[in-house]
């Protein structure tokens, strides 16, 4: 399971093996549901798609697609308005029909991802357009140990009440 904690601006993998904490950046905006809000939406979600499978570290999405292309400076000072997808994408869908599933709220219409961001960009700070984005090396290794349909949480409150702790 992963649990996302927007005040935190931490990523929670619990397994019955492990628990890893990963830093990452929610919107800007903050939480909501609605459409072209750039709100990170809250509630229960899954992962629908997991795309990325076998790139290299770096590989640019456009449109869920590789570009062909590999993130680099240099990339980047040539295309400063994009909205850089990186490595992997963990594609949301909504679970909660009204709230983040279905109409103007439905988060995989929203295309709400997990995915890598440029190392430059800073973690641990609400940045993204209402992504959840990962540093390239945490995404990584988060897409080798989840499936289709692993249950994502998403929450505004801390974890600080609720440790990390090894189920085994």
């Amino acid at each position: 399971m992963i649990e996302i904690s927007i005040a935190d601006q931490q990523l929670r993998l619990t397994t019955p093996q492990t628990c890893i904490v990963y830093p990452i950046s929610t919107a800007l905006n903050g939480v909501g549901e609605q459409e072209n809000s750039g709100c990170t939406p809250r509630g229960w979600h899954r992962i629908a798609a997991r795309i990325g499978g076998g790139l290299p570290q770096n590989a640019v999405f456009v449109g869920r697609r590789f570009t062909g292309e590999l993130y680099s400076t240099e990339l980047a000072t040539r295309h400063p308005a994009r909205d850089w997808i990186l490595t992997r994408i963990l594609w949301l869908q909504g679970m909660e029909i009204g709230f983040n599933r279905m109409g103007r709220v439905d988060s995989m219409r929203r295309y709400i991802y997990i995915h890598g961001t440029p190392d430059s960009e800073p973690m641990g700070i609400a940045r993204s357009h209402g992504c959840i984005r990962m540093r390239n090396q945490d995404v990584l290794a988060l897409f080798d140990q989840v499936s289709i349909d692993t249950p994502v949480w998403i929450q505004p409150h801390s974890f600080s009440r609720i440790p990390c702790r090894e189920l085994s």
